[in-house]
């Protein structure tokens, strides 16, 4: 399996190995509470500098931005020809392009789950959409150690803007943002309440916020449709980005901005049929495509903008050399809208969209920017993945990384020293969606998918990006060896039993 994260301390990551934790069984609450306290004791009295912040004299700060069901194929610089990026595309230029980086899950909740944790989708506390029949399974909870928890333990002023999904108020309290190392807070808590892009109101830490939409409600999350429609969400935590940024501009800090564009409406889709609800247009509101089609490709252009001013803001305050900036989506790209996938060809080359374990669902385009340390115009095919960034952010802030991660530093990677770097052997994903299914990604090469009780599907992607082809027959050791670690793969949780149907 993975290795640890480099740069941590081997002395106390064994001291909080006691016998109530056991590598790939069911106990491990106690363990890493321990790790969690032991973290956050041990930060608040030694400090920490690293080699890629003693020429800066501080600590880098690290931006994540987030957008939402954003498929590999919808950006300029990963082959979009029809929707304008570019801000991004000028990002990517400046920065690094990923093209095998992997969303933490196919659906929401997980993958973020595991971009907090850093473990995989198998041994994350979120592993699905639990939604309001059992809420308490889609929180993280006090034993969990999340990056903002170890960021914000080292110094770093932590904020969130836009979507969690992670915790709610009630049953799911433990897993609200402010429980969970953020510093500030204001958005959405409930995943369906972040459907409306125009909502009634949103959270401000854990005080609700009245906006000036008006609002026909579908159910008690908060979802809905504006009728009418006055504050646009991505405008206001675009603004809330840009104000952390300038406020916090002498000390480190960690932003997870997490837009909730391209994402559909989908109450809006199954009452209006369109649920790609917009401000305006933009420059597409002269073409002669459906308003379904219009309002997505003008989401994500918007989103687009929105991130070209906040690179346009840390180059103003004179902090580009000291923040990462690391751009991608949280899944593979929907078809909820209403809007027509075929005319953007969304997840690029691959098969399959959100909801889908082949890499249309999983494959998601990611940038990294940070003038004077990546170098300008790079492309990395290394395999990577949402759980990467707890390494790569312990070792930024100089602490060390809990144990047991499922999480390896890129750091090497973004300084152009690509070789020192590890790399996983494999990559985990799994979706109770319909059926427990499974998905593995060995060697950077090796794709398997199977189905609880089925037979498994190995596509060699080296000749086969696609996964139209099951080799499985042919390569019967390798087949042999991916079906091992499937079954060995995940932890048992009660929230998350594997079920046929």
């Amino acid at each position: 399996m993975t290795a640890p994260a480099q740069g941590g301390y081997r002395g106390w990551r064994a001291l909080s190995s006691g016998a109530c934790y056991r590598f790939g069984g069911t106990v491990r609450g106690c363990a890493v509470t321990v790790w969690k306290l032991l973290v956050l004791v041990f930060l608040s009295v030694f400090p920490f500098h690293t080699a890629a912040s003693e020429d800066r004299g501080r600590l880098p700060s690290i931006v994540m931005i987030l957008a939402d069901d954003l498929g590999y194929g919808e950006l300029g610089c990963y082959g979009q020809p029809l929707i304008q990026t570019p801000c991004l595309d000028r990002m990517a230029a400046e920065g690094l392009r990923f093209t095998r980086f992997y969303a933490g899950a196919t659906v929401c909740a997980p993958s973020r789950s595991v971009l907090m944790t850093g473990r995989h989708h198998g041994r994350t506390r979120v592993r699905g959409n639990a939604g309001a029949a059992n809420p308490a399974a889609q929180a993280l909870r006090d034993e969990d150690l999340t990056v903002a928890e170890l960021l914000q333990s080292a110094g770093y002023r932590t904020a969130l803007f836009g979507k969690w999904g992670l915790g709610d108020v009630g049953a799911a309290a433990s897993g609200l943002p402010g429980r969970q190392g953020f510093d500030e807070f204001f958005g959405y808590l409930n995943q369906q309440h972040a459907h409306n892009h125009f909502p009634a109101f949103l959270w401000e830490n854990e005080r609700r916020v009245q906006l000036r939409n008006k609002v026909r409600e579908v159910g008690d999350t908060g979802a809905g449709y504006a009728e009418e429609a006055v504050e646009y969400a991505d405008d206001l935590f675009a603004e809330r980005s840009l104000r952390f940024v300038r406020e916090n501009r002498d000390r480190p800090f960690f932003l997870l901005w997490s837009l909730v564009t391209p994402h559909a409406n989908n109450e809006r889709t199954r009452e209006l049929k369109n649920g790609a609800h917009v401000p305006d247009f933009g420059p597409y509101a002269d073409r002669d495509w459906p308003e379904q089609d219009r309002g997505h490709a003008a989401m994500i252009t918007r989103l687009d903008a929105h991130v070209g001013r906040l690179l346009a803001e840390l180059r103003e305050l004179g902090l580009e050399q000291n923040t990462l900036v690391l751009f991608s989506s949280d899944n593979g790209p929907h078809n909820e809208s209403g809007h027509s996938p075929a005319r953007f060809q969304p997840a690029g080359p691959f098969s399959g969209l959100k909801r889908s374990l082949t890499d249309g669902g999983i494959r998601v385009p990611c940038l990294a920017w940070w003038p004077g340390t990546i170098a300008a115009g790079g492309v990395s095919e290394r395999a990577a993945y949402f759980g990467d960034l707890m390494a790569t952010a312990a070792e930024l802030a100089g602490c060390p990384a809990p144990p047991d991660l499922d999480s390896i530093s890129l750091l090497p990677v973004l300084q152009g020293r690509a070789e020192q770097a590890q790399r996983h052997e494999f990559l985990y994903w799994e979706f109770h969606e319909g059926g427990f299914r499974q998905a593995c990604l060995y060697a950077e090469r090796w794709k398997a998918i199977r189905r609880l009780g089925g037979r498994l599907q190995l596509f060699d992607t080296a000749s086969d990006v696609a996964e139209k082809t099951d080799v499985s027959a042919d390569y019967p050791e390798i087949a042999a060896r991916v079906t091992f670690w499937l079954d060995a793969a995940r932890t048992l949780s009660p929230d998350w039993i594997p079920r046929e149907k």
